[in-house]
Order: C-alpha cells, then structure tokens, then sequence
C-alpha cells in the first residue's frame, strides 16, 4: 500500500473469477527476493472463501477481508480466522472497518484505476501468450513510472 506498486500479477481468461488467483498471488510475493512484507490484505465480499482465509493465516497476514452478508460461523468446516471476522462484522461493522483501517482498501482500487487510465483498459494482443506478455510490460511500466 505505501509504495502503491503492483507485487505479483496473474493473467488468466474471463472465465476465473480474481479470488481464485489470490492464494497464487501471496505465494509469488512471499517467495520473491523483495523484502516486501504483506501485513494485510484489504479484500471485498467476493474473497469471502475459507482457502484465501487459510492461505493469508499461514503465512500470517492478516485478512482485512469484509465477508458476505448472510455470512454464518461454521466452526466445524470453516476456517477460525474467517469465523472471528463473522462475529466481529456481525456484532459492529463499523467498529471492524475502524480497527482494520479498510479504507485502505480504496488505494488498492485507485491503483488498477490509474493503471487503466494510463495504458489502457483492454490489451490488445489476440494469443493468450501475448496477452500476458503485454500485461507484464503495462504493470512493470506502471511501477516505473510511479517510481520516478
């Protein structure tokens, strides 16, 4: 968050929704030579999912990660991080988002934002290969130029 920098990228089709790539994700950042350390990782409802919560909790982060409305504790298959972050948005969501800070959340929005705005929303490579190439080159030239 504080350097606002893309870590690890994924590219997949249209047909993987983002949150099945987010334990992958934490795994290429963990095991770079960066000495970035991930404290959080700030998610919506749609990381909802016991395999984010279990991926997060080894390597302990710390899921700032809001979960669905209906959520329910589910003590005997769900995960216990999952399960506290059930009861604490369930008792006082606000008092959670306070002391998680998710606003913070929003700087991880304005960032994909700004990467649009300057290089494009869509690629323009028609091979799946080519498509990756051109998202490695928008993200590596994006954190160059928020370096300068």
């Amino acid at each position: 968050m504080k350097t606002k920098k893309i870590l690890s990228i994924k590219v997949t089709d249209e047909l993987v929704h983002d949150s099945k790539m987010v334990p992958e994700l934490v795994e290429n950042i963990i095991e770079s030579d960066s000495v970035t350390a991930i404290g959080k990782l700030f998610a919506d409802e749609a990381y909802d999912g016991n395999e984010i919560f279990r991926k997060l909790g080894d390597n302990g982060i710390l899921p700032c990660i809001k979960v669905r409305k209906n959520a329910k504790v589910r003590w005997k298959k769900g995960n216990i991080l999952r399960n506290l972050l059930v009861l604490a948005q369930k008792n006082d969501l606000k008092k959670w988002k306070d002391s998680v800070s998710y606003g913070k959340r929003r700087i991880a929005e304005t960032v994909f934002s700004c990467l649009k705005r300057r290089l494009g929303e869509h690629v323009y490579s028609i091979k799946f290969k080519n498509m990756v190439k051109e998202m490695m080159l928008k993200t590596s030239l994006y954190n160059k130029m928020i370096s300068v």
